[in-house]
């Protein structure tokens, strides 16, 4: 067997591509520069899946949850519009708009519904418009066969295809929106199916993930995401991620620096030589969330509202590179990626194993710039709780 239908037609453990760009001062820009980013990546993919999300993308629905929902059946969407009216108050409702494209075949119905829960849902309950919109995303996506929840952020929106990146651009029409943070993916899975729900990015509210390598810890990591009210139903390690994002940060208020702490925590040895204070810390961390560590080779970019960050697993077993101009941070698996989308950057650098790299809205620093002066990391612990 040639090395090339090897890598075609198999494995490619090494493959997946992912990029990503953020302003740190709120400038939008169309898909068209992270499209360009995927389509430079597309060797690393093999056609079976890829992806994007945008954030800031409905200006004009800013206080509506945007649910893109993808549907395989008649009776699946009828089902799921029920259910949605029945609890969410839908502002607006329509098919996502497509391009035919030659790269992308079989879509299922693709539609998307800008919505709130109704008053007096929340007013009869003790939950957050987000947690009440958690639950219901879990319960269309594990109790309605054939209906897939795909994206359900407010101002953001994830659009995803069986196909390279690129096709799966044109046909959402990626250039028609704008936004201040892109994250894409390119798809070459491995153990787990290509299929239309199972590309990447993985999202749930606001939080999305592109990720390249493999979640060998999946199996503990979902089971502990159970207890929590969490269902993974797309047959792929990555999801893991994205629910684990909500639940450390959103539900147990720990901050970005330390879910990735937590993500690819320390190792034991390196804990033990901390300072005292530190030491404490990061034992807790590895003792309260053991079930949440992510094992396994891994890249991932992850993004919320005003934050993106990109993490390598504790070896760095994928390749992660970060780059920096004017106000704008970019983050892929390789430098060429970036330079598509940024030419003449003022810095690019590679990410250290289980560092994360974070930039903020409104900061001009970047946590993980090798040009910031080395700090211990107790000040950041200091506010590390919400």
């Amino acid at each position: 067997m040639s090395a090339s239908s090897f890598d075609r037609g198999n494995r490619m453990i090494s493959g997946c591509g992912l990029s990503g760009l953020m302003s740190l001062i709120g400038e939008r820009v169309s898909g068209r520069a992270i499209r360009a980013s995927l389509a430079l990546l597309h060797d690393r993919s093999n056609g079976l899946g890829g992806g994007f999300a945008g954030y800031g993308i409905y200006p004009e629905r800013a206080h509506q949850f945007a649910f893109h929902i993808m549907f395989y059946t008649s009776d699946a969407q009828k089902k799921t519009e029920d259910f949605i009216e029945r609890d969410f108050e839908v502002v607006q409702d329509e098919r996502i708009p497509v391009r035919p494209n030659l790269g992308i075949v079989d879509p299922p119905a693709l539609m998307r519904y800008f919505c709130n829960p109704r008053p007096i849902v929340l007013e009869n309950s003790d939950l957050t418009a987000e947690e009440y919109v958690m639950r219901r995303v879990m319960h269309i996506n594990s109790e309605i066969p054939n209906a897939y929840v795909f994206s359900s952020g407010r101002n953001m929106g994830a659009f995803k295809a069986v196909g390279y990146a690129e096709d799966v651009a044109d046909f959402y029409r990626l250039e028609e929106y704008e936004a201040y943070l892109w994250i894409g993916h390119g798809r070459f899975p491995t153990n787990t199916p290509g299929w239309w729900a199972g590309a990447h990015p993985f999202t749930l509210l606001d939080w999305a993930v592109v990720h390249n390598g493999e979640i060998s810890s999946y199996g503990i990591n979902k089971r502990y995401l159970e207890m929590f009210g969490y269902q993974c139903t797309m047959r792929t390690d990555t999801e893991v991620i994205a629910y684990l994002l909500d639940l450390l940060i959103r539900r147990h208020g720990l901050s970005g620096e330390l879910a990735c702490d937590v993500l690819a925590a320390p190792f034991w040895e390196q804990i033990e030589r901390m300072p005292e204070e530190e030491r404490l810390i990061y034992r807790a961390l590895r003792q309260v969330y053991a079930s949440a560590l992510v094992n396994g080779p891994f890249a991932i970019i992850f993004a919320r509202h005003g934050e993106m960050v990109g993490l390598n697993d504790r070896i760095k077993l994928r390749p992660l590179a970060a780059a920096r101009k004017d106000s704008w941070l970019y983050l892929s698996s390789e430098e060429a990626a970036i330079r598509v989308m940024c030419p003449d950057p003022d810095l690019v650098w590679s990410p250290r194993a289980g560092q994360p790299v974070i930039g903020r809205m409104g900061s001009s620093i970047v946590i993980g710039d090798p040009t910031m002066e080395a700090e211990s990391p107790m000040p950041a612990l200091a506010g590390a709780m919400t």
